[in-house]
């Protein structure tokens, strides 16, 4: 039983600009008509352990992509161009710190996903991700039990809407001061246990939720073997008895997220360190997790992107790319974008560093303008929606080709079940 259209994009303008009565309301109507037209939020934890135990091949990379904002259209992109290319292995995705700077709660976030996914008429399981679920760097740490409660109730809200997949990011906490690597390692497989058990605790009888976990902090030194082989070893022996660990780690290889920014604003050719990727993809199996995780790779040239499945690469983040679309595109507004840039002058200067240029300036911070402008950005006309839209689909096509996951849609459905 298939809604018609202009009622979803009712719903979605509901959800996304209407009061907190509004949001709820809308968000229960887009559940009911999503269960109608057999669509549900998945854990794909199922298919990851498959893949660890060799069931399936790992000849395949599942995108993981952040939408910052335009939420309900990116996601109807995302989904119409699957259909076209019979994909079942990609993933949406926010993380901690985007759900605080775009202002789009879990609920909010899952209800325009799955209201796109009606309107594609998409039919099956949608995979939601909590990304970077992230403690604050122990510098800033203050209150450590603060934080793990936060985080704690953060899994829960994002839960209760459907995120069925959560990234644990403990990495902050790690602690090159140490010789030992277990000792460098103990505070993030520590911190990561404790998310693990509770999140088990809390989650539905019949579905195990997709959990991972990351060695390095994106941005900082290249991951190592000893370090996930000390992370896991830790981290198991703080799971309680008879609990599912993780099915993914994330590691670092090389990048950063947004790209490293030239002083013209133009982005520089990072170097990725693709033999640690293999290498501690086939260990990550080895522990029985579905192979390593990709983050800050959505600016890099596109003829990298064919590496990752051919390396074994199980998942990649992808984020700031797609904000670099909207934003650069010739038929974004540039009275809009003119806007958007004297705001951040007025209320993001102190995020301005001495040695920074304006156009770096406006690239790295740039992301803080989804808030305030969401009505702007949802009242863009059709005509533009749709020329921006076709350039994320063509974007996706070519990613979802370099990463090996078309025709997997039969693969998840064979993997997945329903609650």
């Amino acid at each position: 039983m298939i809604t018609n259209n202009l009622e979803l994009l009712n719903l979605a303008q509901q959800l996304t600009l209407g009061n907190e009565t509004e949001k709820q309301q809308a968000f229960n109507k887009i559940i009911e008509l999503a269960q109608n037209n057999q669509i549900f939020p998945a854990s794909i934890n199922n298919l990851y352990l498959q893949r660890a135990q060799g069931k399936i091949p790992s000849d395949f990379t599942v995108p993981a992509i952040n939408i910052k904002g335009l939420t309900f259209f990116i996601a109807r992109a995302i989904f119409k161009t699957a259909l076209k290319n019979n994909v079942g292995a990609f993933i949406f995705e926010l993380a901690r710190s985007e759900m605080s700077y775009t202002q789009q709660s879990p609920q909010e976030y899952a209800g325009l996903i799955l209201a796109a996914a009606i309107a594609e008429k998409f039919v099956g399981p949608v995979f939601i991700q909590g990304d970077h679920f992230q403690f604050k760097p122990q510098i800033e740490l203050a209150n450590y039990e603060s934080e793990l409660k936060a985080i704690q109730e953060l899994s829960l809200t994002a839960i209760k809407a459907g995120f069925y997949n959560i990234d644990i990011d403990a990495s902050t906490l790690v602690n090159y001061s140490h010789k030992l690597v277990s000792d460098q390692q103990r505070n993030n497989f520590e911190a990561t246990a404790k998310l693990v058990n509770f999140i088990r605790q809390h989650q539905t009888a019949n579905l195990e939720i997709s959990l991972g976990g990351e060695i390095g902090h994106i941005g900082g030194r290249n991951s190592t073997a000893e370090e996930l082989h000390e992370f896991m070893l830790g981290l198991n022996q703080n799971l309680n008895s008879g609990l599912t660990g993780l099915s993914k780690i994330s590691i670092q290889t090389g990048t950063q997220h947004g790209g490293q920014v030239l002083a013209d604003g133009s982005l520089q050719t990072e170097s990725l360190d693709f033999d640690a990727l293999a290498k501690l993809s086939t260990l990550a199996r080895e522990y029985g997790m579905g192979g390593a995780v990709q983050h800050g790779a959505s600016t890099l040239p596109k003829e990298l992107f064919s590496k990752f499945p051919e390396v074994g690469t199980l998942e990649i983040h992808l984020a700031t790319e797609f904000q670099n679309i909207i934003f650069n595109h010739p038929d974004f507004p540039s009275e809009l974008k003119t806007e958007m840039y004297q705001w951040l002058d007025k209320n993001k200067a102190d995020q301005k560093q001495p040695n920074q240029t304006q156009a770096q300036f406006y690239y790295k911070n740039r992301k803080y303008v989804w808030a305030p402008f969401k009505a702007q950005l949802c009242n863009l006309s059709d005509e533009i929606k749709t020329s921006l839209m076709q350039t994320i689909e063509e974007k996706l096509e070519l990613l979802f080709q370099q990463l090996n996951v078309m025709n997997t849609q039969e693969l998840v459905k064979n993997s997945i079940v329903s609650i």
